[in-house]
């Protein structure tokens, strides 16, 4: 009998990407284990009998344990680690308004601790003989989302990692390609991620409020078309399971029209569209005509 690959994955609580990947990887014959804080959000997760436990990823003796507890049930091996616990499109303010110690909690999570994970899960999945690692990242990390400075500074980072990390992998001494990393560039996905909020009023942007609400925060999952969770975990799992998988994949809502324009277009395109898209070149609209009416 053919032994079960083994994944663990951060951040799996219901309705998000971590809970959709678990149970797309449980489906594909993986033996999965499922972690974040509270074990009553994975619920949904144990009555399909996939392994939960718990884990706070800014805590590294908690990430110990789970590591001791995942060696103890699989022998001492892993063949996946998923990095995908963050904190996800948080703190949406603007870059002159923002407070450094909600900036440094959101680095915790969305940065170091994919680090930490994988300083501490490396034996494991070099006694695999065939390890992955795979960071769950943004197109945010490559777009200059306005009002998201934190999150997408936090993503960019992310991926900056990944990229270091698998050359230093694929030049390790004895290992050779045995380790191999995937960064996934997530665009629109449909979860429970959305967090309503306001200007604060002594911003800079505090004018803009209403067309902020309407534009960057109206833009809600209910009205946009995000790809479905399990759509994109079962794109995200096809190339985990392939013998030599991609170093990036673009998945979610404009992925690719994210990849397109950096890859092949100027950057002020960015510019332009997010202006745009966030409600920035309406204000200005509304900005010039008053001024022209009080002249």
């Amino acid at each position: 009998m053919t032994e079960k690959r083994t994944v663990l994955i951060t951040g799996c609580s219901s309705g998000g990407i971590g809970s959709a990947l678990a149970k797309e990887l449980y489906s594909q014959g993986f033996r999965v284990f499922a972690t974040s804080r509270r074990l009553e959000s994975m619920e949904e997760l144990s009555a399909l009998r996939i392994e939960t436990l718990t884990l706070d990823v800014t805590d590294v003796d908690a990430i110990r344990n789970t590591r001791d507890e995942v060696a103890g049930r699989t022998g001492g091996k892993l063949d996946v680690l998923v990095n995908n616990a963050n904190i996800p499109a948080a703190y949406p303010v603007a870059a002159t308004d923002m407070d450094m110690s909600a900036v440094r909690a959101l680095f915790e999570i969305n940065v170091f601790a994919p680090i930490i994970m994988v300083q501490e899960i490396i034996q494991l999945l070099i006694s695999s003989g065939k390890g992955r690692v795979v960071n769950i990242g943004s197109m945010c990390g490559i777009m200059p989302v306005p009002f998201s400075a934190a999150y997408n500074t936090s993503k960019a980072a992310l991926h900056s990692f990944g990229d270091t990390l698998r050359v230093e992998l694929a030049q390790a001494p004895g290992l050779f390609y045995s380790i191999k990393h995937l960064e996934v560039i997530t665009g629109g996905v449909k979860s429970n991620i959305d967090k309503p909020n306001t200007i604060p009023a002594d911003s800079l942007y505090k004018e803009m409020e209403e067309v902020y609400q309407a534009k960057r925060v109206g833009r809600s999952q209910s009205t946009y078309e995000y790809l479905q969770s399990l759509s994109y975990a079962r794109i995200v799992v096809v190339e985990v399971m392939w013998a030599k998988p991609r170093a990036w994949i673009w998945a979610g809502s404009n992925s690719l029209l994210c990849w397109f324009i950096d890859t092949f277009l100027p950057r002020a395109v960015f510019d332009w569209l997010l202006s745009k898209i966030c409600g920035f070149q309406k204000f200005s609209v509304q900005i010039r005509s008053v001024k022209d009416k009080n002249m």
